[in-house]
């Protein structure tokens, strides 16, 4: 029997949208299956292939390389619509999908219900709104928690799938007071592309084992970020699902002991979407201006970024909880032209320097960052293919990074494309 190898994973370690889908898109020519295994399209990793930007929201990008296999697993909440988009995006692209896209029959289905909910939810909240994308996401997981969800398998028996669904949708409109909502159009969408799906939904906790077994290379592609986990991010105002190291292997069915090369992609700068805590964050000329160099616009929901410097507590905090063993250091050249650059190497709350990571969110939204100033760089980097060819001081902001984080830097990020990255 072959030996089982090592799987590796691919993870954010601030709040998403770090650069994920370039290295995925770069390491899956050394892997045989790419997977993924939390978050739903909520999600959105953006590649470059051949001059043309692709967004992928639910299918892992490892589906642009010729011969490899996909896989959504049991802990991705999967809407199908958007599922469906995006198989026809790849057929229009003349990819060919068959016998290498699967989804586990444990995963979840997020109904048009999920996103209705979803918004009712966010108005009911009012000013403390957490900011979701409204793609039903959260809706999906509380039924997947409260045992009521409806999962891809049951679309194997649809006579007993309608019954569920109309049930669910019943109980829903008890609780939200009758929303409108057309079952009969949804019911009729889902009846029609069933002949699409039914090929795709397997067992896929045992078909990853079974290839592991026989020597496959194995890579999940994370979602989201560390800061966003449901456990470990900033709560209440996080995603629903595990977007750390636990998710990925609860999400296939991979125990974490064959989880063993862990790689973090952490942003040369700091960003996040929508409501919350950041401690970094700049609302000034320089925050518009990482900004716009570095197109901070959301991939799902279009909505700007906001920016901030660099997060030492938060890389180390994630880097703690995950394991990580090498990063990915990205967009490094929309740091170019700045004067002097800053970055976070603690927190101070009330006058006093913390240790570890508050537990509130309010606490965090009170911090006090303590930076350290650096100059900064002006020469073009976008053609730099090695550590030798980066400015002194590009080079020094990189290795002092790396002495405070405590975790080697193997790749950084030059540009968009797979080309743009330099391999320490």
């Amino acid at each position: 029997m072959p030996t089982i190898k090592p799987v590796s994973t691919i993870i954010g370690m601030q709040w998403g949208d770090e650069g994920k889908g370039k290295l995925v898109d770069i390491l899956t020519e050394k892997f045989d299956i790419i997977a993924r295994a939390t978050g739903g399209a909520n999600a959105g990793h953006t590649i470059y292939r051949n001059g043309k930007k692709v967004i992928f929201h639910l299918i892992p990008s490892g589906m642009m390389h010729e011969g490899k296999i996909c896989v959504i697993g049991n802990g991705v909440v999967v809407h199908i619509p958007t599922m469906m988009e995006e198989i026809d995006e790849l057929k229009k692209l003349g990819i060919n999908l068959e016998n290498r896209f699967f989804i586990s029959d444990r995963a979840h289905v997020v109904l048009e219900y999920h996103k209705t909910i979803d918004g009712l939810q966010e108005e009911m909240k009012g000013g403390k709104s957490v900011g979701t994308t409204k793609r039903g996401i959260g809706p999906a997981y509380a039924d997947k928690i409260q045992r009521i969800g409806i999962r891809f398998g049951e679309l194997q028996n649809f006579e007993e799938f309608e019954k569920r669904y109309m049930a669910n949708l019943e109980m829903h409109k008890r609780m939200y007071g009758n929303f409108e909502h057309d079952e009969k159009k949804e019911l009729e969408y889902l009846k029609s592309v069933l002949t699409n799906i039914l090929p795709l939904i397997k067992n896929t906790e045992e078909y990853l084992h079974n290839e592991l077994k026989q020597g496959k290379n194995i890579l999940i592609e994370g979602a989201n970020g560390t800061m966003l986990d449901i456990d470990h991010g900033t709560y209440p105002f996080v995603t629903s699902s595990n977007a750390s190291i636990s998710g990925i292997s609860s999400g296939t069915g991979i125990p974490g002991s064959l989880i063993t090369n862990v790689i973090g992609i952490l942003k040369a700068y700091t960003t996040r979407v929508g409501s919350g805590p950041f401690p970094t964050e700049l609302k000034d000329e320089t925050g518009n201006y990482l900004r716009e160099k570095g197109g901070e616009y959301g991939s799902t929901t279009g909505r700007p970024r906001r920016c901030g410097w660099f997060d030492t507590f938060v890389a180390k905090w994630t880097g703690m909880i995950n394991g990580i063993t090498e990063i990915n250091l990205t967009k490094l050249d929309v740091m170019t032209g700045l004067e002097k650059v800053k970055i976070c190497i603690g927190y101070r709350l009330n006058g006093k320097e913390l240790s570890s990571m508050p537990f509130t969110a309010e606490d965090l939204e009170k911090v006090e960052p303590i930076y350290i100033e650096m100059d900064g760089w002006k020469e073009d980097i976008s053609q730099a293919k090695k550590m030798e060819d980066l400015p002194e001081n590009a080079k020094k902001y990189i290795k002092k990074l790396e002495e405070l984080v405590e975790i080697p830097i193997k790749y950084i990020g030059t540009g968009v494309g797979a080309e743009d990255m330099i391999y320490c």
